[in-house]
């Protein structure tokens, strides 16, 4: 187990210790076990009712009527009615991953992303494969939170296919803001699966990163998943490329965590976003500057 690490002029809060001495993969397992057990509705709908009032879920967007749910996962893992998270026509419009709030952003600078004040984080780390690395610096990237309450369906920012992905396995350390702010080079320490997207513009990266308690992160292109008992880092060339069109699902956290975008110089511009703010899957944050594509082909059909 890696040795809690110090920072300069600041004590780490007892809940760091507390999750430090937690065995967080096995716990996280076990979650997402119970999570998928078939109770009988007497014992589930109160727990599903009691999380949405504790955590103040917004169920006015969900496609079915809470009581239809036969796991706490079916509930968690929910599907949005398509209106409510309408997709930009306009094809140049680079559209937020997921439902959360914007952790960081900004520019590769060095190689360097930001993770929180006095805390930063190696791209090569993250996509644990420094010779790709070296093409995102100085491009851009973004860092998203799902909170217990969000959607955690995982979308795609931007139309293209999918021909390679990625799993990286690692531990399960929690990423809200005790995670965040206390533990050292967090997201590449936590598993992960990197999807890499393809587009006219050159490839971009979308990274959805485990945490405490998510019993799995999934993918809808293959059957790779994460938190598996003695993992192995994993790459996969998928025999058919997956296209995609943005919005189209790329991932699905069965319980929460974060998502991490990284572009590549000269294929993202920000619109105005800062730190903090609370965004939807579907909702503009930029540009991406691709031009249309056989892959855009569905984009005006799922749009409203």
């Amino acid at each position: 187990m890696t040795e809690p690490h110090s920072k300069v002029g600041k004590d780490f809060p007892i809940a760091y210790y507390f999750l430090y001495l937690l065995p967080k993969n096995s716990f996280s397992r076990l979650c997402g076990i119970i999570a998928e057990l078939h109770i009988p509705q007497l014992l589930l709908q109160p727990l599903i009712q009691s999380f949405i009032w504790i955590f103040k879920v917004d169920m006015s967007d969900a496609l079915e009527p809470v009581t239809t749910y036969p796991t706490f996962n079916a509930f968690f893992t929910r599907r949005l009615k398509p209106e409510k998270r309408p997709i930009p026509m306009e094809t140049n419009i680079l559209i937020s991953p997921v439902d959360g709030t914007i952790g960081q952003f900004g520019t590769i600078q060095d190689g360097h992303m930001i993770q929180a004040k006095g805390l930063d984080y190696t791209v090569a780390d993250l996509l644990d494969d420094s010779a790709r690395a070296r093409e995102y610096i100085g491009g851009e990237y973004i860092t998203i939170y799902l909170a217990p309450y969000n959607y955690h369906r995982i979308h795609s920012p931007v139309s293209g296919q999918i021909q390679h992905c990625a799993y990286i396995p690692g531990q399960l350390w929690t990423v809200s803001p005790l995670g965040v702010n206390n533990v050292h080079n967090l997201f590449p320490r936590n598993e992960r699966i990197v999807s890499y997207v393809q587009t006219t513009q050159g490839e971009c990266v979308v990274i959805k990163v485990g945490a405490t308690v998510v019993g799995k992160v999934k993918v809808p292109y293959h059957s790779i998943e994460t938190n598996c008992l003695k993992g192995q880092r994993t790459g996969v060339t998928l025999q058919h490329p997956y296209a995609l069109s943005r919005g189209d699902e790329i991932g699905v956290f069965e319980l929460g965590s974060t998502v991490i975008c990284c572009f590549k110089p000269g294929q993202v511009r920000w619109n105005g976003i800062s730190i903090g703010q609370s965004v939807k899957m579907g909702e503009a944050i930029g540009n991406f500057f691709y031009e249309s594509s056989a892959a855009e082909h569905h984009d005006s059909s799922t749009s409203t």
